[in-house]
């Protein structure tokens, strides 16, 4: 959701400067600086902003000057005249030489800012307009980006499941010899059909064949739903999530140095996923 976007037009000796900057965030927070003779039209430019963006810190930036001959300052003559006074209650000088010092401190000049009307605010709304197409085509350049980086770690996953798949049988069969070793050491005789019942029991216990089953489906809806045109960050952070719930399964069930190993990889690779999802709308 990181973007930003800027809109510039010259328009009856006035520049008008809007920028829209836009970080990661759960919901849509914006923040407006605004001159101060256009500020009573914040919630109608938020509002704006609120139809075409969904998600996002987003702070719009509004600069207005005015750019002819005629907007010279003028001189706040009764803050001049007070600092006048209070520097002759200090020191007894010459009026001219006073005048200097005053006309070098605070508000001593002043700008007369007219009432905007109706075409200044369409203008507004206008460079609100393109500074947010700006805006998301730099998100857009940013979500292929984030594309790209998404099915390469996809990728990782259905390598990694793969493995998995691989050294499940042998796993399997290391569990059933060491149930079957651990029988044999005992003193005393085992009742075969027992020992048919409890391993067929621990085989169960420790199968990962629906977490594998699930794990492949997960992967396989996430890449559908990235292909999607709809925004979609927040559904894929869900899916997401049930990737890391049946990766953690695995990792429960493991029993297996092996694949415990194959499982961690996992997890670093959906984490990496996970970070790229707050930048998803």
């Amino acid at each position: 959701m990181t973007g930003f976007g800027k809109a510039e037009i010259q328009f009856e000796n006035k520049s008008y400067v809007l920028e829209l900057r836009s970080l990661n965030s759960k919901g849509l927070e914006i923040n407006a600086r605004l001159p101060v003779h256009v500020r009573e039209i914040e919630i109608q430019l938020k509002k704006s902003i609120g139809k075409f963006l969904k998600r996002g810190k987003t702070d719009l930036n509004l600069n207005i000057e005015n750019i002819s001959q005629s907007s010279a300052k003028t001189i706040n003559i009764a803050t001049v005249n007070q600092y006048i006074e209070q520097l002759r209650s200090i020191e007894d000088g010459d009026r001219l030489e006073l005048l200097k010092i005053a006309l070098k401190l605070p508000d001593t000049l002043k700008t007369e800012i007219k009432d905007f009307d109706e075409s200044e605010i369409e203008l507004i709304e206008s460079l609100l307009k393109k500074a947010i197409d700006a805006l998301n085509e730099f998100r857009s350049d940013e979500g292929k980006i984030l594309e790209i980086e998404f099915n390469k770690r996809l990728v990782n996953l259905e390598g990694l499941l793969k493995e998995v798949e691989i050294i499940d049988p042998e796993r399997s069969t290391k569990i059933k010899e060491k149930l079957k070793a651990a029988l044999e050491s005992l003193p005393s005789e085992v009742d075969q059909n027992r020992f048919e019942q409890e391993l067929i029991y621990y085989l169960e216990k420790y199968d990962i064949t629906e977490e594998k089953v699930r794990l492949k489906n997960h992967i396989d809806y996430f890449k559908k739903t990235l292909d999607s045109e709809t925004s979609n960050g927040k559904k894929l952070g869900f899916i997401a999530q049930e990737v890391g719930r049946e990766i953690n399964t695995i990792g429960s069930k493991a029993n297996h140095a092996g694949l415990q190993k194959l499982v961690i990889q996992m997890k670093d690779e959906l984490e990496k996923i996970k970070e790229q999802l707050l930048n998803v709308l």
